[in-house]
């Protein structure tokens, strides 16, 4: 098993970044991890800009993600920001329909290099996020998993990562959004 390491996506790891999601033309069509971002992806929108609002936002800071290593490559990531710059989700209408009040954080979307899949790189980038979210002052945490158990889901349409992957971190759920999905929460303490 790799020994891994987790660092943040920054302008000093973005080549990192780069080269993962070009391994994987552009990740699920060139969304390039914007879909969540405020500019979303498709209505018209390229792979190549979706790359580039992607580095203007990771080199202004305005753009989270924890990267797994191995070695020096990395192999995935846990994107996470603050509402204001994770404003887009899934099932919103649902989600706002129960909404109290917005969290400090969101937990949006993993991705792993196809080569290490099944190896706990989703676990150890959660663990990473989190990591990260406290050293940024910590708060309440915010995801939308789903919930696998008891049915067969292709492992590339869990973007958002499990409901089973949150528990084991400490996530709690909240409240149902569609058929399986949940809104899960967890207060992180700031370091």
């Amino acid at each position: 098993m790799p020994e891994f390491v987790v660092k943040p996506l920054d302008a000093n790891t973005w080549s990192d970044f780069a080269r993962l999601v070009e391994k994987h033309n552009g990740v699920w069509g060139g969304c390039w991890c914007m879909a969540f971002h405020e500019e979303g992806v498709g209505r018209g929108r390229t792979a190549a800009q979706n790359r580039i609002d992607k580095e203007c936002r990771v080199r202004e800071g305005r753009a989270h993600a924890a990267l797994v290593y191995d070695g020096e490559a990395a192999v995935g990531w846990c994107q996470f920001g603050p509402t204001d710059e994770l404003p887009r989700i899934k099932h919103k209408r649902a989600y706002q329909a129960g909404l109290g009040e917005l969290p400090d954080w969101r937990i949006t979307c993993f991705f792993v290099d196809r080569g290490y899949r099944g190896q706990g790189v989703s676990s150890v980038a959660l663990a990473g996020a989190l990591e990260e979210i406290a050293r940024l002052g910590g708060g309440t945490v915010e995801s939308y998993p789903e919930d696998t158990e008891g049915r067969s889901v292709s492992k590339s349409f869990l973007y958002n990562g499990t409901v089973a992957l949150f528990e084991r971190h400490g996530f709690q759920r909240t409240r149902q959004l569609g058929k399986n999905h949940w809104v899960v929460t967890r207060l992180v303490a700031g370091t």
